[in-house]
């Protein structure tokens, strides 16, 4: 996911994306424990997208923070 589609998501589809990236890893962890997963890379790319998204919702609320100051 690039940060331009990040930047495009309200506030709810990024909480929304933030769970369901979470849920994946923890099932791309669970299946690389159990056997060898065809592209263990997958699970750092998980773990970037998650934080990309936590960096926005951090960011927006930083904004918001600022903004009724």
């Amino acid at each position: 996911m690039k940060n331009s589609e990040i930047t495009g998501l309200s506030q709810e589809e990024l909480v929304a994306r933030i769970a369901e990236e979470t849920e994946n890893l923890v099932k791309l962890k669970f299946a690389h424990t159990i056997s060898a997963i065809e592209n263990p890379s997958r699970i750092k790319k998980v773990r970037r997208n998650i934080a990309r998204l936590n960096t926005e919702v951090t960011k927006r609320k930083a904004q918001s923070a600022t903004e009724t100051k």
